[in-house]
Parts: structure tokens; sequence; C-alpha cells
């Protein structure tokens, strides 16, 4: 097997690099020093393109692929998309993979998620309990095309002895986040949310759900650290958890966003909407063990994010769609 690691000269390819995770690794990269970044927008690449993604691969002849790139979203987007979920990142994933063995790569590190995992994991979640029971409903062709990049890696490393890898990050938020009001993950659809009902001088504000449901959250700057990291380890993992090791309710957390973003109002719960998983806590043991740790607390990394979205506002290059 290569032993591969990153390093300034590696010519590395970054997909999904405008991305929040994407971009974050991309800071991340360039103040390693890296300097032969490969990068493509989704309009001078569209990785669902078997043959795209091979001519791409002819061209440019990457050493080193790191896949950021995805169709990501909350609860109600799963939902409504199941089938552009599933087929858009099943495609990527395996155009990706398959194109970086068949040209020999030296090391590939696909980025999953924390819904590869089934809804009744015992908690904190380790990485054996993938495919130990059914997944959670609401995001299920999203986790099945995760979990089929994930198992593309390993079987590939299995098979062929090539050095590719995944990490699985448990919920990101942080700059670059996608805040449309449907679409987006729960804490920058609460994040804008809370936002535009202080701005709009609103006294109270309905949510979904009990607020019950526990998450773990992660700035995206600390899983840029992450990455990098995992980048420089010789013999990584087949997969590893990425996460920041506590959880919050949805409650607790709404109220911690209305405080920082400064919204006075009541707080509403519509408990005839969907909760989604009860409780989804990652066990980050092996990640830790490394010499990882998040160097963001909830509520500074909340504060950061929040000064970005303002920021962001100003300039009118808000991420909504």
């Amino acid at each position: 097997m290569s032993k591969t690691t990153i390093s300034p000269s590696s010519r590395i390819y970054l997909a999904g690099h405008r991305g929040m995770v994407g971009s974050a690794l991309l800071r991340k990269l360039q103040a390693h020093g890296c300097n032969h970044l490969i990068l493509r927008t989704r309009q001078e690449l569209d990785l669902c393109d078997g043959a795209a993604v091979r001519s791409f691969f002819d061209e440019e002849q990457p050493e080193i692929v790191i896949i950021a790139a995805a169709r990501v979203g909350g609860i109600h987007a799963n939902a409504t998309y199941p089938a552009e979920f599933l087929h858009e990142n099943l495609a990527s994933a395996h155009h990706l993979i398959h194109e970086a063995y068949r040209h020999g790569v030296k090391r590939l590190l696909f980025l999953g998620s924390s819904c590869i995992y089934p809804r009744e994991s015992p908690q904190p979640i380790k990485e054996e309990y993938l495919l130990t029971a059914p997944l959670e409903s609401t995001n299920e062709a999203y986790a099945i095309a995760k979990i089929a990049g994930l198992k593309l890696c390993q079987f590939y490393r299995q098979q062929y002895g090539v050095l590719f890898h995944a990490a699985m990050p448990t919920n990101l938020y942080g700059p670059g986040d996608n805040y449309h009001l449907e679409n987006a993950h729960v804490l920058p659809a609460l994040l804008r949310r809370f936002h535009e009902a202080k701005e709009n001088q609103g006294d109270s504000l309905t949510l979904w759900g009990t607020g019950k449901s526990r998450r773990e959250f992660l700035h995206v700057d600390d899983l840029a650290s992450a990455l990098l990291l995992l980048l420089q380890i010789e013999d990584p993992p087949p997969w590893i958890n990425v996460g920041s090791g506590s959880d919050i309710t949805i409650r607790e957390l709404a109220s911690l966003i209305a405080r920082i973003v400064g919204f006075e109002g009541n707080i509403q719960w519509d408990a005839k909407r969907p909760d989604g998983t009860l409780r989804k806590l990652m066990d980050s043991s092996k990640i830790m063990a490394l010499g990882w740790q998040p160097t963001f607390t909830l509520q500074s990394g909340i504060e950061h994010a929040y000064a970005d979205f303002l920021n962001a506002q100003r300039k009118q290059i808000l991420r909504i769609q």
C-alpha cells in the first residue's frame, strides 16, 4: 500500500472547494503551504458525468484526491428530494473513486456524514456500528450514498492496496454555510430565522418538532484541522468519526442561538413536525487519540458563524440556495 502523505508539493484535487467544508479545507491547505491545488467549480466539471470526470483525471493527473463535494440539506430537503440526494451523491462518489483508482491516485479521502449510522445506534456511536440496524428514514437516501462511497474506498483499499479512506463528520456549521430556510441544516436555518425575527421585531417564533432531540455540532474549521491531520498519517483507519464529543437538545440550541442573535421573543414548538433521530452523538475517541481536539466551543463557534453570516449578508454573498 502507498504511504503517501500530504505535502506542499502534492498535486491535490479538492472536489467541492466552494462548499462550506471544501472552502474551510482549502483555507487550511493553503495555510499548510500546499500550492499545487487543482480546483473545479460545478459548472466546470459535472461530477455526475462519468466521461467528464475521466477526461479531467486524464488531463490533471492528481496525486491526492479529497472528496468534499456533496448535495446536502436538512430534514425538509432530504424528504423532498430523496432521488436527487441518492443519485447525485452516489454518482459523484462512484466516478471520483473509480477514476482515482484507474489513474493511480496515491491517496484519496472521502467525506461522509454521521447520518450513515443506524437510527437506534447505542450512544455514543462507534465506527463499528455501521450497518447494524435500519437507518433514519428522513435522510436514508443521502446516508445510502455516503455508505456506498465509504464502502467503495474500503473495498478498493482491501482489494487493490490503494490508500483510500474516509472521515465521517458530525453536524457541521460555520463560514460558507447554506442559510436556505427550508433546505439548510438545523443550526444555520435557526440562526437565520432568529436573525430575521429580530430584524422584523417579531414577538414569537415557531420551530419544528418538540425540541427534545439531541444533536452534536462541530465548527467546520475544526473539521478541516482534523482532515489535515488524517492526510498526514501514513496508515489511517478505513473510516473514522470526527465530532466534538458532546451534544445538546435542539431546544437548548435554539435558546443559545436566540441569545447570541439577540432575539427576545417567545419560542414555540410544533410537535406535529418531525424531530428526526432522537440522539446522534458520535464516539470520536479514535481521532482524538491521534492528537486532534476541537478548538471552538459551541457558543464561540456560533458567535463566529453569526459574524460571518452578517458579513456575508452585508456583502450580498450570503449562501441561500
